[in-house]
C-alpha cells in the first residue's frame, strides 16, 4: 500500500507545477523576442531595442504573452486550446489552489486529494510546454530518452 503525502511533498509538487508554468512563459517570451527581433531586422544590429523588446516581453503576464503568440505566430494556433487550459490551471494554481483545498493539507487523504490535482495541473502546463518546444523543433520526450547532442543550428535566446 503507498503511503499517504506528506505536506512536504505537496509543496514539492506545487514547485514542480510552478516550474512548469515558468519554462511555458520563458518560451513563449522567447518565441515573441525571436519574432519581433526579426520582425524589426534586429539580428546583429540594434542592442538596445533588443533590450527594450525584452523588458517589455519580461512585464507580460502568461495570459498577454500567450494572446500576443496567438497574434503573431500561425504555428500556435495548432496548440491554442492548450495553451488555454494550460493557463487556466497556472491561474488555478497560483491563485486559487490552496485557498480551493483549503484544510486538506491537515490529514493524509486531504492530501492525496492534493497531490491528485497537482499532478493533473502539472501534466496539462507541461504537455503545452512541451507542445510549444515541439512546434519549434525541440523533442523533449526523444531528448529525455538520452544520449543527445543539440543540434549545432539551433539558437535559443534567452
Amino acid at each position: 500500500m503507498d503511503s499517504l503525502p506528506t505536506l512536504d511533498d505537496v509543496y514539492r509538487k506545487f514547485g514542480e507545477a510552478s516550474e512548469a508554468a515558468q519554462l511555458l512563459e520563458t518560451e513563449l517570451g522567447t518565441l515573441l523576442f525571436g519574432e519581433q527581433a526579426i520582425a524589426e531586422d534586429l539580428l546583429g544590429g540594434d542592442g538596445k531595442r533588443a533590450t527594450e523588446i525584452m523588458m517589455a516581453i519580461n512585464r507580460q503576464t502568461l495570459g498577454t504573452l500567450i494572446k500576443n503568440a496567438k497574434g503573431n505566430s500561425q504555428s500556435i494556433e495548432q496548440i491554442a486550446t492548450l495553451l488555454d487550459l494550460a493557463l487556466r490551471e497556472r491561474n488555478r494554481l497560483s491563485h486559487s489552489f490552496y485557498r480551493q483545498h483549503n484544510f486538506r493539507r491537515n490529514s493524509g487523504e486531504g492530501r492525496a486529494l492534493m497531490m491528485q490535482d497537482l499532478e493533473t495541473i502539472h501534466d496539462v502546463i507541461l504537455e503545452a510546454y512541451k507542445q510549444l518546444m515541439l512546434l519549434h523543433g525541440t523533442d523533449l520526450d526523444a531528448l529525455a530518452q538520452g544520449p543527445f547532442t543539440l543540434p549545432t543550428a539551433h539558437v535559443r535566446i534567452i
